[in-house]
């Protein structure tokens, strides 16, 4: 649902009061609402929720586990046996599970290894593998998988909001040049227009030429095509503005048409610290989402390689009849149960190919990092020299329009002194407003490159 808001009334939500005569939405208070409200940058917060809850997920692998059973069989008014079992399984992150076990069972064909005492009988113990999983098991992989998971979302998180950041700014900057070139237009049309009347005044009282009065018209005419080319773009560029405002309640607004950007010349000053450029690059979120490929893919490695150890399992449990004080538990006896368990595949051949597999997937995303690195290396020196480029390009024109409004200047006293003519009065507004416009173009074009420069150095929202 549209929700068309004034710019007062928006920025007063955003804390940004602005005065009647300034109804400006600066760049910084446009980036400030798009990185709260827009639903790109609220996808990008999931994103945290998932890791959070994956790791909840993995931790889940050592949650306390028990265990109760009640097996009866009654036949021929003889009871054959009943059984009860109660057990509690507590994995560690050392590898290694406690146990817990209470067991009463009676009956008149009852096997006799299930002989307890009346009141039944406790096993406290434990249970370590010494072979495969004593280093790492399956448990414990997912929990550190889960882990890198966990810091892989935050760095997609970033690239996510560097394109928001990158997408936001273009969209906010175009709109920026197109108000600024409908501003020149509207210049252009209203100089024609004072131009067509004094011409006009003059023709009446016989100083000009009824020839000139239709030239100065023509302008007013191609002028005004102009500006009404030059309104569509705006428009256009409006709406698409309006795409990067939301509410906070996620109502999409449309911005009003009388409130306008910051003017171009007032954001000249850009900072750019190209050693700062090239160190972030080192972090590039591209880059430690890979990092964070290899580190996943290492445990998985570690896991793959333990089972090609035997599997050798050790259990050992006390045995007592009750659990009241020290005295009265028989763990100082000699009451136990013991158990070790020893098996393991003879070729290994299922376990040799998967250890295989996960190394041809580390070589193979080491080689999409060196790739993806130098892709983004020679992106940043490809904008960084663009930059450069476009700098020195407005420097000259800024140059070349101080020096046509000088001949602009000029040429209107020689035509006030009847020295000059209409048409080289228009010829100079024509250069004038020409550069003009490609000032604007260029200056927004700068501007967009700049944005470029961080987000290829995957700086983005940061630091803003």
């Amino acid at each position: 649902m549209k929700n068309p808001l004034s710019l007062i009334g928006l920025l007063l939500i955003l804390s940004f009061p602005l005065s009647a005569q300034d109804k400006r939405l600066s760049y910084d208070q446009f980036m400030d609402w798009v990185k709260q409200y827009h639903p790109v940058a609220k996808q990008a917060d999931l994103l945290l929720d998932l890791g959070k809850q994956e790791i909840r997920k993995a931790r889940g692998g050592f949650d306390p586990y028990l265990y109760g059973s009640i097996e009866e069989k009654q036949y021929q008014e003889k009871e054959y046996y009943n059984k009860k079992e109660a057990e509690l399984i507590l994995p560690t992150i050392a590898g290694i599970e406690l146990q817990g076990v209470y067991e009463k069972n009676r009956g008149a064909y009852l096997n006799p290894e299930l002989n307890v005492p009346d009141n039944g009988i406790y096993a406290l113990g434990a249970s370590i593998n010494v072979g495969n999983g004593l280093l790492i098991d399956k448990r414990r992989a997912a929990l550190k998988q889960a882990k890198i998971y966990n810091k892989a979302t935050q760095e997609e998180r970033r690239q996510s909001l560097n394109l928001l950041y990158y997408d936001a700014t273009s969209v906010y900057w175009k709109w920026a040049g197109a108000f600024a070139d409908l501003k020149v237009n509207e210049e252009g049309l209203r100089v024609a227009k004072e131009r067509f009347e004094a011409v006009k005044g003059s023709f009446e009282q016989g100083d000009l030429p009824a020839i000139d009065t239709v030239e100065a018209y023509t302008q007013v005419l191609n002028r005004e095509i102009k500006l009404q080319k030059a309104g569509y773009t705006y428009f256009s560029s409006l709406q698409e503005l309006n795409v990067y405002l939301w509410d906070a309640e996620q109502n999409s607004i449309d911005l009003s048409p009388t409130i306008g950007p910051e003017p171009l010349v007032e954001n000249n000053e850009l900072t750019l610290d190209e050693e700062h450029i090239h160190q972030a690059l080192l972090s590039h979120p591209e880059l430690r989402m890979l990092d964070y490929d290899l580190a996943y893919l290492n445990i998985e490695r570690r896991y793959k390689a333990e089972q090609l150890k035997p599997k050798v399992k050790l259990k050992y449990n006390f045995l007592t009849e009750t659990l009241g004080g020290l005295e009265q538990v028989g763990f100082y006896e000699n009451n136990y149960k013991f158990g070790i368990q020893v098996s393991t595949p003879l070729l290994l051949r299922k376990e040799r190919g998967d250890l295989g597999m996960t190394r041809v997937k580390i070589k193979d995303v080491n080689y999409k990092r060196d790739l993806k690195f130098e892709q983004l290396a020679a992106k940043l020196r490809k904008v960084l020299n663009e930059y450069k480029v476009l700098n020195n390009q407005l420097s000259f024109l800024t140059q070349n329009i101080q020096a046509l409004e000088t001949l602009l200047r000029g040429e209107r006293i020689k035509f006030d002194m009847g020295e000059s003519s209409l048409f080289l009065i228009n010829a100079r507004e024509k250069s004038l407003f020409d550069s003009q416009l490609v000032y604007n173009t260029l200056y927004v074009d700068l501007v967009i490159t700049y944005s470029k420069i961080r987000t290829a150095a995957g700086l983005g929202f940061e630091g803003l």
